[in-house]
């Protein structure tokens, strides 16, 4: 069983920062949360809906970012936000990918294919896509991996408006460092269990690494 009892609320329009080791079960749950896989056991509820019970309409409102891009590399970077635009039944779907382009600061590259981009632009083209259609909950898995310092600016902007505009936001990490600024809680997985859920403001980074590498065992 790779998570253990774990019982976790996160308040609509909060931003909460998942911290835990490699292998603690970070991107498991996030994949349960974001229902792409089901649980073995328990319940996954989504604005007081049973995941179960969610239509098409509720899953359009989750977002995923991942450190995988999943994008396809021999079409451009309009053609792939496109193709997922009419996936998720976004309208104006030319005016909206214009948007999100512009706004991860990629308009320049509307016809190039993204085979030929950087590590840190395909992951502002993957920013792109999950704002798509303009996402109510939006999970984040590992966001910062490989990101050039334009790419993570984008990142922190975008993370930043959906926070004021009430987008309730999951991000996942290993580095104590990252998403801690915006965040309003923080939670920690240890090994498949949640050790530790509570307020930003009620830990900096230093007693967070203690406390991390403690319930670590050293591995953190």
């Amino acid at each position: 069983m790779v998570l253990r009892e774990v019982s976790l609320a996160i308040p609509a329009g909060h931003f909460l920062a998942l911290l835990g080791p490699n292998g603690a079960g970070k991107t498991t749950l996030l994949r349960i949360l974001a229902l792409l896989i089901p649980p073995t056991s328990g319940e996954v509820r989504l604005g007081g809906r049973p995941a179960a019970e969610a239509g098409l309409s509720l899953r359009r409102q989750i977002g995923v970012v991942s450190h995988n891009t999943l994008l396809y590399g021999h079409l451009t970077a309009a053609e792939n936000l496109l193709f997922y635009a009419r996936l998720y039944g976004v309208t104006e779907r030319q005016q909206r990918v214009r948007e999100v382009m512009e706004e991860v600061g990629l308009a320049y590259a509307w016809h190039e294919q993204v085979r030929t981009f950087s590590r840190g632009m395909q992951q502002r083209l993957a920013i792109a896509r999950a704002l798509l259609a303009r996402p109510r909950i939006l999970f984040l898995d590992e966001p910062y991996t490989g990101l050039d310092p334009q790419a993570l600016e984008v990142l922190q902007a975008v993370l930043a408006r959906l926070k004021q505009e009430g987008c309730t936001i999951l991000l996942i990490t290993h580095n104590l460092e990252q998403g801690l600024d915006l965040a309003d809680e923080i939670a920690v997985l240890v090994r498949g269990s949640l050790v530790y859920h509570g307020p930003r403001a009620a830990v900096n980074s230093h007693s967070l690494a203690d406390f991390f590498r403690g319930q670590a065992g050293g591995n953190a």
